[in-house]
């Protein structure tokens, strides 16, 4: 049964509906991962696997190889074979061939031969196939293999202090542990038989359970006592049972999953059957966090959050906070406020009030607020944010350094030292680990590519920028770019080498000896976003192909399996070919061990960084590029697989 919203709910009629409902008459009473909240992090926290751990649809409808649709249009739609049904949670897959697509739910896996998903909305179902009346691009609606975290990537820093998003993004990497009058008893549930615990083996087409421990230490910080409900399959008497159990012990139950408008969800029919009093709140007017649902038993509210982690963070602080500080009779508190000018345009969420997270750069004259743009389920995303802003439902769009008041995530005085934009490297994190030890400086990084790092440095919302960019016509990195950029050629400080290469599966079995295999017809390639160093690098040596062979360069990406299949980040690639989407990709090598892949060299690669001529004179600066040709730093970079000093 598809749920609609038919009448959305403001935030302040929600809370008020449920604050008038519930019962206040609580007695008064004289800390793993789940009593984390407060600490302060020891070590600094490697990700041992990907976010999301596998190519993930985005939205319900039809996985689809966007070639197919073309040309498609409400009045010139494009008929498809549904070739078979994938749900979260499933793990074996069958692979989509051309005239073909897959009905396929919200966070379950994108099989091979599919590049992108069309919304549902978009499309009507005829028998075994689908008319489907509007085109996609390569990615859409899909989040990518390691788009929100990868394998190697220092997430979380030494010193940092743990919080809910913190403990949310520790739980999604499968971590159990880290280094470091009467409370409301309040009962969580976490549903979806895609969900496995923290420990456990990760299988394909599984994720981890980020919303019990990440919850939990927001209830924590709330001064509740929390009492876990489990994890509930997506059956109807499973999840009665666990809820009827919450209300029985519990002054509340906070149920996150199965609220949205997917096919399956049962949450909705256990409410009505469950709570004497009903449903009050059906759908929330924001973004994230529509599908959100509430309902009262004997004057005890059960909370429905969305699954995804963002959502459901955000709508906890927004409707189940102002719940326990009424009940427990604590004192409101405020979240620490500061006003910044907008670094872009934004265009607003249609007639929803949207909490957008924001990362925050400090400047002399005024704070710059940089717009973090993700799924709802990037919990990395959110850890790394400083907080977020409001956008109400009457904006249409906010314009580029438009002032903006920034909801803090915590105080003013934990705001980064250094902020680095561009590429991501493992290497840049062993830098700042080691720039943190000597002189305590908190750094952040933002990785936007080598472009996009560029760009912001340009327009001084960045202190430092991290490139590997070749130009083809003088085959010369990084300069040449920052020369366009209208920057000084002073502001390029030479970095180190990394080494870029093939990645294929473990023993080689389609025996691909060298990039020029990517012509073969029996071979699916797996290419990187436009605007990446390796992208560059890519159409580069496919250019030199053609020219060499006398072929068109637009024809021939046409033919090649897979050249339209654009992965956000060295893991996606590598992960991508280690589960047999594709044959081979282009990559760095640490990527290529991560999975276990072989690796067949290309080359070098110059990684540089970019200063801001306005942030050149910061201490924090001065002491970045001290680190970097330090002798310490050089000596943990060569320990580094792939990586070499850079010759002078």
């Amino acid at each position: 049964m598809r749920r609609i919203f038919h009448r959305l709910m403001s935030i302040d009629e929600a809370r008020d509906r449920i604050l008038r409902g519930v019962r206040k008459d609580l007695e008064t009473e004289s800390v793993k991962i789940f009593e984390a909240s407060g600490r302060v992090l020891a070590r600094s926290i490697i990700s041992r696997v990907d976010l999301p751990p596998f190519d993930r649809a985005e939205m319900d409808g039809f996985a689809v190889l966007s070639s197919d649709l073309e040309g498609a249009s409400e009045q010139r739609s494009v008929k498809l074979r549904i070739a078979c049904r994938i749900d979260a949670g499933d793990t074996v897959l069958r692979e989509i061939r051309r005239g073909e697509c897959a009905e396929i739910a919200t966070g379950a896996p994108i099989p091979k031969g599919a590049d992108s998903v069309v919304m549902v909305e978009y499309t009507k179902k005829v028998g075994d196939y689908v008319q489907i009346f509007k085109g996609t691009t390569p990615g859409e609606n899909v989040a990518s293999a390691g788009s929100d975290v990868q394998i190697g990537e220092l997430v979380l820093r030494r010193g940092t202090i743990l919080g809910r998003r913190e403990v949310g993004l520790l739980a999604a990497m499968g971590l159990e542990e880290v280094d470091v009058i009467r409370r409301p008893r309040i009962g969580l549930l976490s549903t979806g038989d895609e969900l496995v615990g923290q420990g456990e083996n990760l299988e394909f087409g599984k994720i981890y359970d980020v919303n019990t421990p990440s919850i939990t230490a927001a209830l924590y910080e709330e001064g509740a006592n929390v009492i876990n409900l489990g994890r509930a399959r997506d059956e109807y008497d499973d999840i009665k049972n666990r809820i009827s159990e919450g209300l029985r012990i519990c002054d509340a139950v906070i149920v996150s999953g199965g609220t949205s408008a997917g096919v399956g969800d049962i949450v909705y029919r256990v409410l009505e059957d469950v709570c004497d009093q009903g449903i009050i709140v059906h759908g929330l007017n924001v973004k994230p966090g529509k599908p959100t649902v509430v309902a009262l038993h004997q004057g005890k509210p059960v909370f429905g959050l969305p699954g995804y982690p963002v959502s459901a963070l955000m709508i906890f602080n927004e409707i189940v906070r102002p719940y326990i500080e009424s009940v427990s009779l604590t004192k409101k508190r405020d979240n620490v406020r500061i006003l910044a000018k907008l670094s872009e345009r934004i265009n607003a969420a249609k007639g929803k009030k949207w909490f957008l997270p924001v990362h925050v750069i400090k400047r002399e004259e005024f704070n710059i607020a940089y717009p973090v743009f993700a799924s709802s389920g990037a919990i990395g995303m959110l850890a790394k944010a400083d907080g977020y802003i409001v956008i109400n439902e009457n904006i249409e769009f906010l314009d580029e350094g438009e002032v903006v008041q920034v909801n803090l995530f915590y105080d003013e005085k934990n705001l980064a030292d250094l902020v680095i934009m561009g590429s991501n490297c493992p290497a840049l994190d062993t830098l700042l680990e080691t720039l943190f030890n000597k002189s305590g400086i908190r750094s952040k990084v933002v990785n936007i590519g080598s472009l996009g790092g560029l760009e912001a440095v340009a327009k001084r919302e960045a202190d430092i920028a991290g490139v590997h960019l070749l130009d083809p016509q003088t085959m010369r990195y990084n300069i040449d770019f920052v020369r366009r950029f209208g920057l000084p050629e002073e502001s390029l400080v030479k970095g180190y080498r990394r080494l870029q290469g093939i990645m294929m599966k473990k023993g080689n079995p389609k025996s691909i000896r060298g990039f020029e295999d990517i012509l073969r017809e029996d071979i699916t390639f797996v290419n990187r976003n436009r605007g990446s160093g390796t992208r560059i690098l890519t159409d580069h040596m496919l250019r030199r192909i053609c020219e060499n062979v006398g072929l068109n360069f637009e024809e021939v990406t046409k033919k090649i399996r897979g050249y339209r299949w654009e992965a956000k980040t060295h893991s996606a690639v590598a992960a991508a070919v280690s589960q047999g989407r594709a044959d081979m990709g282009i990559g760095v090598v640490s990527a290529a061990v991560n999975y276990d892949l072989e690796f067949i060299p290309i080359g070098y690669e110059e990684y540089d960084f970019v200063v801001s001529p306005e942030s050149c004179k910061k201490e924090a600066v001065q002491e970045f590029l001290s680190v970097l040709k330090s002798k310490e730093f050089q000596e943990k970079l060569l320990k580094l697989q792939g990586y070499d000093v850079k010759p002078d």
